[in-house]
């Protein structure tokens, strides 16, 4: 059976940016004609065009011409009834005549129909427009019954509807809304958004100003994100007057706050910016938000309901961002701004903590790997923050059966060149006891041989702690909670756990971030060589060459992917048919599906039966989008049954 992407909860959408001339009805229709089959062609569902687009917004006192006028009446009937023939739902924008009165509307067309006119409700009338001059606010218009002769067709006429239609087994609720209403003190998307509308569509004419692009984006972007809505914006484009002003054809979608796509500023020919939408994502950050489940609308909404069958089911590429490492921003500038932000909120936690029990003693297990000496850089960073003595970090390294020369040559190396103390101590004596006591063979053929050395080492630190008056600094990271991959009551403890916000895809980049920023020459270079070392927690014993043996995500997959896995399945909720398609597309290139497939039904059944680890987490600081504490962010039964899911990935197998 051929994928679609309204299997997975996407829908393709459109802003459409055809050539333009003020005035020139017939040259308008036949370019927006044009632009309705290329979105068809596309599989886009739903397409928006800008305002004014039928008659040109800059026409000015030719408003007032009823040639113009009926001219532009006669293009979007001849609009509607190629519709008939055309797949998707279109929103197009005209002058519209009733009661005496013009108002600047929005026409919803489609399958040969005229669904409703929406008037805009704020005419600007200040600077540079003079909106009010030609057109009455739709304010007022709103009730049952109200309606439109228009084009040859009565439709619902007015500010207070809500369109839906069938789609994916379920109804899509979307509004529209018009230029300068978005400006508004209170946005009827906001509204619209209330009452249930998903998606929100604006067409648009918003001129070019130096600096207005950056502003533009950035409200669009963020009523997606207080609406949780997704957000398509088309601005109208160069082939408007240029009097007085000049128009860049600004295009726009967003999603819950995130930029989907944007067009080119200032090109002469036609555009059509696609980006498809996450309904799934949209629905699961409302039920999830008591504040969205709160807003009530200002107005009551006639629904309008569309029974016009979605474009045929087409497998498509996603027309939206779809990075490998959800967690890690793109973008260089982006990144180390992200950085900065985590490492702040993870010493300022730890430094609070110290500060409100009056104590100037960290106690830190390190061993050589990422996430200890990711803690290590957090405890230096937040005593300074409190000017408190260097000499209150008491740094241990513990080598058991596994450790290496490298891990251990980088913990004295590192402690060296920050100035800090470092004491070594052999867990190797008191751990084999530990196994002659339990009755064991000594041999590493079980978790028991491996554990032994985590619990061994854990409570050596706490004891260390009781007698220096100091606290245990944890040093396990988010993606180990989530898969469970931490000795219960050994590294899974501590007294505070800077690290558990983090995932492990984002460690070694808050740690080349300190390597670049302060740590110095020296550190830095140690700090590049821990970064580049093999994850693993180094329980079973070396090579014969003394290298790592033991590499972690030969066990346990490929963090990369299992973070993946955890920012679709846990932070989007996504179904696992949904993360694999997802996976699909970020990883074409570097694991076949059998291997996706695998881990991912790896990573379902480790997250559900390791829920009594993170159950009993030690106190830590919620960093990003997602944690697993039971505090900060995650609840769920430790015995939770994950058949449901683990059913849907044999289906898929």
């Amino acid at each position: 059976m051929q994928e679609s992407l309204i299997d997975y909860g996407f829908i393709r959408t459109a802003a459409a940016l055809p050539r333009v001339k003020p005035g020139a009805v017939e040259f308008n229709t036949r370019e927006s004609l044009n632009l309705m089959r290329s979105a068809s062609e596309q599989g886009v569902l739903i397409s928006v065009f800008p305002e004014l687009g039928l008659s040109g917004y800059t026409c000015a006192d030719l408003f007032q011409q009823q040639r113009l006028l009926a001219g532009t009446e006669e293009a979007a009937a001849e609009l509607i009834a190629a519709s008939r023939e055309i797949e998707g739902l279109f929103i197009l924008g005209a002058p519209v005549q009733r009661r005496g009165r013009l108002f600047n509307c929005a026409l919803v067309i489609g399958s040969g129909r005229l669904h409703g006119i929406v008037p805009k409700t704020i005419i600007p009338n200040f600077r540079e427009f003079y909106e009010a001059r030609w057109f009455a606010s739709g304010k007022t218009e709103t009730g049952a019954g109200n309606e439109a002769d228009f084009a040859g067709r009565r439709a619902p006429f007015g500010r207070d509807l809500l369109f839906s239609l069938p789609i994916g087994g379920r109804r899509l609720s979307f509004g529209v809304e018009i230029c300068e209403d978005l400006w508004a003190l209170n946005p009827p998307s906001s509204d619209l958004a209330a009452a249930g509308a998903e998606l929100i569509l604006n067409p648009s004419a918003s001129n070019e100003l130096v600096g207005k692009a950056e502003y533009r984006k950035e409200l669009v972007r963020q009523q997606s994100a207080r609406t949780l809505t997704a957000y398509v914006y088309a601005s109208a484009g160069t082939g408007e007057s240029t009097t007085d002003t000049v128009f860049g054809g600004h295009a726009l979608i967003a999603e819950n706050g995130s930029l989907i796509a944007e067009a080119e500023r200032f090109r002469r020919d036609e555009q059509l910016l696609v980006g498809d939408i996450d309904l799934s994502f949209i629905d699961h950050e409302r039920i999830n938000s008591t504040t969205f489940s709160a807003s009530e609308s200002s107005i009551p909404y006639r629904e309008i309901r569309i029974e016009a069958e979605p474009p045929s089911s087409k497998s498509h590429n996603l027309a939206r961002p779809l990075v490998r490492n959800p967690f890690v921003p793109a973008e260089s500038g982006d990144l180390e701004a992200r950085c900065r932000e985590i490492f702040a909120i993870q010493s300022a936690g730890l430094a609070s903590r110290l500060a409100h029990i009056g104590c100037s003693t960290a106690i830190i297990g390190l061993s050589g790997g990422l996430d200890s000496t990711l803690a290590l850089l957090v405890t230096v960073e937040a005593f300074r923050e409190l000017g408190l003595d260097l000499k209150g970090i008491k740094s241990y390294t513990l080598p058991g059966f596994g450790t290496t020369s490298r891990t251990r040559g980088n913990v004295e190396k590192l402690t060296e060149a920050m100035g800090l103390s470092l004491e070594t101590v052999e867990i190797g004596p008191a751990s084999k006891l530990q196994l002659k006591d339990l009755q064991h063979s000594g041999k590493p053929e079980d978790t028991a041989y491996e554990n032994v050395q985590a619990r061994q080492r854990t409570m050596f630190l706490m004891n260390k702690a009781n007698m220096e008056g100091g606290i245990v600094i944890g040093t396990g990271d988010l993606s180990e909670l989530a898969l469970g991959w931490c000795t219960y009551n050994g590294d899974h403890m501590s007294m505070y756990a800077v690290n558990t916000g983090v995932p492990k895809t984002l460690v070694k980049f808050l740690v080349k971030y300190v390597a670049e920023s302060w740590a110095g020459p020296e550190a830095a270079k140690i700090l590049a060589d821990i970064v580049d070392t093999p994850i693993s927690p180094e329980l079973l014993p070396p090579d014969a060459e003394g290298n790592i043996a033991q590499k972690t995500e030969d066990t346990i997959g490929p963090y990369e992917l299992h973070d993946f896995f955890l920012y679709h399945a846990i932070r989007s909720g996504g179904e696992p048919a949904k993360v694999l398609f997802l996976a699909k597309h970020a990883f074409a290139d570097q694991y076949p599906r059998e291997i996706l497939l695998s881990w991912l039904k790896s990573f379902y059944r480790r997250f559900f039966s390791q829920q009594f680890k993170r159950s009993c987490l030690p106190d830590g600081p919620k960093v990003g989008t997602i944690s697993l504490s039971p505090r900060g962010d995650w609840r769920m039964p430790s015995d939770a049954d994950a058949e449901l899911w683990l059913r849907e990935i044999e289906r898929l197998s």
